[in-house]
Order: structure tokens, then sequence, then C-alpha cells
């Protein structure tokens, strides 16, 4: 038990940078692996039409909303199994990942029935034409389905990632992307004697590729114990360990929560503006998914490196290198951003050859740059606020500055002023920096410390 802590906490020698490196670039790969998965979906169903890629995108815009409810528990354990590591307490690990997976897999199941149960009140909301309501409808009841597995996928991989094995996660996510790609392509092109099942194919790959990606990190996760996990331990409840839990992921998932929802308020907007608008959103968002994978990969490894250090009684530490995680963010993401900026009607006519959809494409990746700056500060910025304890600031911030300025201006610039889908983003661009510009004062202002959900271990 000593030797398993030892070696989770055993980086004190090394230098902020280096640390952050070891901790950040398997994180890397799996975010990219993560978004190249989604993009490769929207690819292989652009061969179908796009129609099929634009009804496929309302529907995962309604799973990212589940996959936020499930960050309520997987958010909230990766950051007090982080913060234990750090305070050198293996039974607090242990206790809180058996809470953890118990609570998210029955949630899971529960999310699952409700999305397949009231899936068309759900694709009601969006007032689809007829051949993108079927296309969504089937593709929703098998994916809506799997939805548990994903459950288990995301609270697993913020457990292992918190205490260290970063590179389990990478591999799983490779191996995902693999059988979705392969699932993908026998499906929509009946290779190797299988029927062309077209979304149908796309929504059975899918579900069965989370199903099985969720008993290989199980299975890794029961390997990687060296503190043993027995059966009775997930039907052990303890107030403790769960208020933890849920002190961190409420208001954390709560700020995604609101980010989703309001997502799925502007989409209903898009898609008053019709298909070509629609298509357009779903292939921007795949683009510039990439320019913010490395900005992704910088907050999720902040978030174990700022935990560690304050579970470990080190918050000065912490303070002074968050500012080193921004500026790698920042570089990396405008560079990629300036690219597609440059380039966008060459990588949009890539996926389509609709000239509409090509030349606003293009457009709305210019103000994609313009935005990415205060996106990329809020990810790693409000990840390191979780990472310390202080988990409700950002949500009562983000909720009020994407309800009182995001939805209002998208509507206003891309509705009342017809400016369409480029005033939709130049509302979004409103929401990112001023959020953004709060979230450095807070950090600043050293109102954080002091908030670890953990006893800290006494910095020497």
């Amino acid at each position: 038990m000593t030797n398993f802590m030892e070696r989770l906490t055993n980086t004190e020698t090394l230098s902020a940078k280096k640390q952050l490196f070891l901790i950040t670039w398997p994180i890397f790969i799996e975010v990219f692996l993560q978004t190249l998965m989604r993009f490769s979906d929207v690819f292989m169903l652009s061969f179908i039409s796009d129609d099929a890629v634009a009804a496929i995108g309302v529907v995962n815009q309604i799973m990212m909303f589940t996959f936020v409810l499930f960050n309520f528990t997987a958010m909230g354990s990766g950051v007090v199994v982080s913060q234990y590591v750090g305070a050198n307490n293996p039974e607090g690990v242990r206790k809180t990942i058996a809470h953890a997976i118990t609570v998210n897999l029955t949630f899971g199941l529960l999310v699952s029935g409700t999305v397949v149960g009231f899936r068309r009140v759900f694709l009601d909301l969006f007032s689809l034409e007829a051949e993108l309501y079927e296309f969504a409808e089937i593709y929703m009841i098998i994916v809506g389905g799997a939805l548990f597995a994903q459950a288990i996928v995301l609270t697993v991989s913020a457990i292992l990632q918190a205490m260290g094995h970063t590179k389990d996660v990478m591999y799983v996510v490779l191996i995902m992307n693999l059988l979705n790609i392969f699932g993908n392509y026998l499906f929509i092109f009946g290779a190797l004697g299988f029927p062309e099942l077209g979304v149908m194919g796309v929504g059975i790959a899918t579900a069965t590729m989370r199903i099985l990606a969720m008993i290989g990190i199980f299975s890794l996760l029961v390997y990687r114990m060296p503190i043993k996990l027995p059966f009775k331990a997930f039907l052990t409840f303890e107030k403790e360990y769960l208020t933890k839990i849920l002190n961190i992921g409420v208001p954390a998932a709560g700020e995604q929560l609101s980010y989703n929802i309001s997502q799925i308020v502007i989409t209903i907007f898009i898609t008053s503006l019709g298909a070509t608008a629609l298509a357009t959103r779903v292939y921007a968002q795949n683009f510039m998914a990439f320019m913010t994978v490395f900005s992704m990969s910088i907050s999720k490894g902040m978030q174990i490196f700022i935990g560690q250090l304050v579970g470990a009684g080190k918050e000065e530490e912490a303070y002074h290198n968050m500012f080193i995680g921004v500026r790698y963010a920042m570089t990396v993401a405008l560079s990629i951003g300036g690219l597609l900026a440059l380039f966008g009607e060459q990588v949009f006519s890539f996926f389509s050859s609709d000239p509409d959809v090509i030349s606003l494409g293009a457009a709305v990746l210019i103000v994609g740059f313009v935005l990415e700056p205060g996106r990329t500060s809020n990810l790693v910025i409000i990840s390191s606020l979780r990472a310390s304890g202080d988990a409700r600031f950002p949500v009562l911030i983000g909720m009020a500055i994407m309800w009182g300025v995001a939805i209002p201006l998208a509507y206003l610039f891309g509705i009342v002023f017809e400016w369409g889908l480029i005033g939709v983003w130049m509302g979004m661009a409103a929401d990112e920096w001023i959020r953004a510009i709060i979230m450095w004062t807070r950090w600043i202002s050293r109102k954080w410390m002091g908030k670890a959900v953990v006893e800290q271990a006494k910095e020497e």
C-alpha cells in the first residue's frame, strides 16, 4: 500500500514543467483520439449525406448533455481521488472509487432508459425535417440504450487518470477508436459481407464499442488497484465520501450542464436557419474541436496536477504552475486555429461539395479563431479552480454569463439581425471572453486557497 502511494506521488524532484508533461502527454493523445472518434463519425457519415450528418449532430447534442450528467460523479471523483493521492491516503482513494462507480452505474441505467423512452419528446424540440427525424430516432434508440456504458467509462477514466495511470486511459481510447472506425466501415460500406445499414450501422458500431470499452477499462482498474476492491465495497454507503464527490462534482458538472443546455437552445436557433446552417455547424464544431485538443489535455492534466499539489498542502506552488498550463495551451490552440482560419475553404471542401456549406464554414472558422483565447483560458483556469476545491464559483459565473450573454446575443445577432450562423458564433465568442476575464481575476485573487475537500498533508 505504501509503495503504491509513493509511486503515485514520487514526482517532487521533477520540475513543474516535466511533471505536467508526464501527466499530460497521454491525456493529449486520449483527447485527440476522442475528438478523432467524433470526427471519423462525421467524415464517414458524409458519404451517406449531409442530412445524415445534420441528424446525428442533433442527437449528439443530446448525448453530450447526458455525458455532462454522468460527470457529476466522474469529475467529482477524479478531483477527490487526486487530492487523496496528494495527501497520501489510500483508504480514501479506495472508498471514493467504490462510491463513484456504484452511483454512476445506477444513474447511467436510469438515463439510458429515459433517453430511449422519451426520445421523441427530445427530438420534437428541434423541429427536424422528416428524413432527418428518421435518421435521428434510429440512432438515438441504439446509442441511447448503451449510455450506461459511457457513464462507467467516464468515471473509471477520471479515476485512473487521477491515480496517475493516464496511459491506460489513452490505450483504451485508442482501441475504442479502432473499433468505432472498423464498425463504421463494415456497416456504412457493407464491407466483408456485412449489410449496408447507414445511420443504423453507425449507431450499432458506437454502442458496441462503448460496451466493450466499459468492460475493458473496469478490468484495468481492478488490475491497477494494489488495494483490494471487494464487491461488498460497491454496496457500502458512507455519506462522507459521497458528499465529497458531489461537493466537487455537482458544481463542476453544473457549469458544463449549463453550457450544454445553452448549446441545445442555440442548436434550436440554428435549425430555424435551415439544413445548410445545421450541417455547417456540425462540421465546424468538429474542426474547431481539433483547435481545443491541446487545451482540453492541459486542462485535464492541470486538474490532476493542481489537485495533487493542493492535497499535499502546496497551494502557492499550484498558483504559479497554473500559468504554465495556460501559456502552453494558448500557444498551440492559436497556432491550429490560425491554420484553420486561413485554409477554411480547403478544409471544408474535403467534407462537403455544397458551396454554401463551404463558404459559410470558412467564415465560421475565422470567428472561431477570435473565440479561442477565451475558451482556452476558461478550460484551463476552471479545471484548476475545480481541482483546488473552488468548484462553485465557476458554475455561478458560467450560468450567469451563458444565459445572460451567449443566448441573448446568439439570438440577437443570428436571428434578429439576420447574420445567421456567423452571428450565433459571435454571441458565443462574447460569452467565452467575458467568462475568461472573470476566471483570470478569480485565480489571481487567490480566493480559491483553503478550499480543499480532503485533509491536506503538511507541507515540509
